[in-house]
């Protein structure tokens, strides 16, 4: 199994900071599914304090013995985005894919060419912006071996010719446990733990800090699962922000978030946050 991109690394942690919060929003997801296996999936949003709604549609139809995809998408800001995928064709783990945004009102647009490869010891990604002044060149590639991952990432602007970002990560993980340390050009330091303390529980911690500044952030977050269709989560940061999530699962294919976030250091004040999301698939 080939190690993760370098996007993902320190994921599991912060799956636990972000997957079952909605602060602040009436969420609705709904996904489908023809029976020619074109997948639909509409999504939107409100926002409680401004009233503004968000919507988009996104379809995607897949051609198994082509290893082609096709994803279209479409939302209320009216952009338009599409991507061509093809994958394990040329050469098993590679990935080529071309994506295209378009926002009609504008007439701005933009593409990027993509490239990713998996192997059992490496993962390499690259993409590159469609720009006739310059393209920006994005690569990262990560190296594991026995639990043990290390990444680099850069960003090379052809435009200035030179480089534009230089990160570094280093981790290590197990079944139950990952560990994930990352330098981002030289001056933020950041790290994670993961750990799924038991069958019910997992455990997340994330700490920051940057160079030249005494602003170190801290947070320690948690999930519970009740039963079969039900979790619990929580989290609290260093400036006294907790917040709580509640996911249901009504019945197959429903399920129902409920969650808060609760300003510590001014509770009296008010400004807390609440969401609700409701998840659909047929």
């Amino acid at each position: 199994m080939a190690p993760p991109s370098y996007s993902d690394l320190g994921k599991q942690a912060r799956d636990i900071f972000s997957k079952g919060y909605n602060f602040g929003l009436w969420k609705l997801d709904l996904k489908t599914k023809t029976p020619s296996g074109i997948e639909f999936n509409t999504a939107g949003h409100s926002n409680l304090e401004s009233g503004k709604v968000f919507g988009s549609l996104e379809t995607k139809y897949k051609v198994k013995d082509y290893g082609l995809t096709l994803t279209e998408k479409w939302n209320t800001d009216n952009t338009l985005f599409t991507e061509v995928a093809v994958q394990d064709q040329l050469l098993e783990g590679l990935k080529l894919s071309l994506e295209g945004n378009f926002a009609p009102q504008s007439g701005n647009k933009s593409g990027k060419f993509k490239v990713a490869y998996g192997h059992e010891n490496v993962k390499a990604d690259s993409d590159v912006n469609i720009d006739l002044k310059g393209p920006l060149i994005n690569a990262s590639a990560v190296l594991g071996y026995q639990g043990w991952l290390a990444g680099y990432q850069t960003a090379f602007d052809t435009q200035k010719a030179k480089l534009t970002t230089n990160n570094f990560a280093l981790g290590y993980t197990t079944k139950d446990f990952v560990l994930h340390t990352a330098v981002n050009d030289g001056q933020e330091f950041s790290g994670s733990i993961f750990q799924r303390t038991s069958d019910k529980l997992d455990v997340g911690v994330q700490l920051s800090w940057t160079s030249g500044t005494s602003n170190t952030k801290f947070a320690i977050g948690a999930k519970y699962q009740l039963g079969d269709d039900a979790s619990l989560r929580a989290k609290v940061n260093n400036v006294s922000q907790v917040g709580l999530g509640y996911q249901q699962r009504l019945r197959d294919g429903i399920t129902l978030t409920l969650s808060t976030l609760v300003d510590g250091k001014n509770f009296n004040d008010g400004g807390h946050k609440i969401g609700v999301g409701l998840e659909l698939e047929a």
